[in-house]
């Protein structure tokens, strides 16, 4: 199948693509708010019927919360066989004073960077998921058919937790089998780099409230003798961290962890990040973090032990002199390589009950929540001929990129239904996704369904 001839097709109908991206946009699917159910739905309709007009067997599947859209392209043979991922949900616009715009009446904007679809949903994640199913409606009218076998999978509860994800993966386990899933859901290290997520970091989170006291205290009668909560969370938490080199002091939080291979540190060395404007974008001069590794290494591929609440005693107007009975730390992990989050809660559970003076006990949240790091196999040679088509497409090397945050739907992927996940996304930086005025650069959506389009050929080339 000539893939020229399928790029040609995509620029000449770039204007009619963006058009009905914007239909798809001004659809307010916010999956959140029991409100907007009814738009949820429209935009999985939308969704079903799209997929529809370019001969994919796509229906909506009911859930207990907001509806599937599953779609088949192709039927059996020994060929490759994709599942692509997307969400048709949208976060809310709240606060909707600073908007430019209606939110759901998107538009052509010209920007420093240039022309940009501005909307909410833009980049997250309307405008990507549809750089893929543009891709596949080039093909399908220069061809008459599709490169190989697909399943289109989109969600529409992604922005609100999704509840149903599990359970529908599970029931529906053989129907969404393939050889490899493609995600789209997330965006590019620099301007004008295209990459491919090869690791996100895991989560792990943790609560707990130390309880000194059986009520709060006079600080005249009891300040000395008393032992107070507040000091004694400070000085826990002041433990969790070696000062002199950034690491976490907790025994056994690095098991599992492992160093970057050279090639990618290489990759990542000249991917077009800058260093000090990722940090004085936000008033930091230098990273804070463990010492000897890159900015870039830290996000991406060191774990974390982040302090995220601190509260207890008196917080009202003027003071109030009490020791109380309680204070209270909130803490989350950022998990990579082969570490266990149930393993590690143990570990710093362990740490902080090891350091409780006499007088004072722990109370730990019973909510437990946490999820090990996703890893991607790049031993698989799809990922290569992923990152030469994109390099072919942007006119530069691709990398191989981390992630700092976590996909959910790649870990499910892997545990319920076996599959090696593929991250591609054309986001910038800049996009302003889940914030006021969201948009999507034109050329991330043009290029991004020219480098899909290049994708699923190299991919059937293997």
């Amino acid at each position: 199948m000539s893939l020229d001839a399928v790029l040609s097709r995509i620029d000449t109908d770039l204007t009619t693509s963006i058009d009905r991206l914007m239909e798809f946009l001004r659809i307010p699917s916010i999956s959140t708010d029991p409100a907007f159910k009814e738009q949820v739905d429209s935009a999985a309709d939308w969704l079903v019927a799209d997929l529809q007009s370019i001969g994919i067997a796509a229906e909506k599947r009911a859930t207990p919360g907001h509806p599937m859209v599953v779609g088949h392209v192709g039927e059996g043979g020994d060929g490759l066989h994709v599942l692509f991922y997307g969400h048709y949900d949208v976060q809310p616009v709240d606060p909707l004073e600073l908007w430019n715009r209606d939110p759901f009446d998107p538009a052509l904007e010209d920007t420093e960077h240039g022309q940009v679809i501005r909307g909410r949903g833009s980049s997250d994640d309307k405008g990507q998921l549809m750089t893929f199913v543009e891709a596949c409606r080039a093909w399908k009218a220069v061809h008459g058919t599709l490169p190989c076998r697909i399943t289109f999978f989109f969600e529409g509860e992604e922005e609100s937790g999704s509840p149903s994800l599990v359970p529908f993966l599970e029931e529906n386990k053989a129907e969404l089998q393939a050889d490899l899933a493609l995600v789209c859901d997330t965006s590019m290290v620099s301007r004008g780099v295209p990459s491919i997520a090869s690791q996100l970091r895991g989560m792990l989170k943790d609560e707990f409230t130390i309880i000194g006291p059986r009520i709060d205290l006079h600080s005249g009668h009891y300040g000395g003798p008393g032992l107070n909560p507040l000091r004694e969370l400070s000085r826990i938490v002041a433990s969790f961290y070696d000062e002199e080199t950034g690491r976490v002091a907790v025994g056994g939080f690095y098991e599992g962890v492992h160093e970057v291979p050279a090639e990618q540190l290489r990759q990542w060395q000249n991917c077009g990040f800058d260093e000090a404007e990722y940090l004085n974008s936000v008033g930091y001069t230098q990273p804070h973090g463990e010492k000897g590794y890159s900015t870039l290494e830290q996000q991406w591929a060191r774990p974390t032990l982040e302090v995220n609440g601190l509260w207890g005693g008196y917080n009202g107007a003027g003071s109030k002199t009490v020791i109380p009975s309680e204070a209270h730390c909130k803490i989350t992990c950022r998990l990579v390589g082969d570490m266990d989050p149930d393993a590690l809660r143990g570990k710093i559970r362990k740490h902080v009950e090891e350091r409780l003076s006499p007088d004072a006990k722990v109370v730990w949240d019973n909510d437990l929540e946490g999820s090990p790091a996703s890893v991607m196999n790049l031993n698989r040679p799809e990922f290569e001929a992923a990152r030469g088509a994109l390099s072919d497409e942007w006119d530069r090397e691709a990398v191989f990129t981390g992630m700092g945050g976590s996909i959910p739907v790649v870990g499910y992927f892997d545990t319920v239904l076996g599959l090696d996940s593929m991250l591609v996304g054309y986001a910038n930086d800049d996009d302003a996704i889940h914030s006021p005025n969201e948009k999507y650069d034109v050329k991330s959506f043009h290029k991004g369904i020219r480098s899909w389009a290049r994708i699923l050929d190299a991919l059937t080339r293997q």
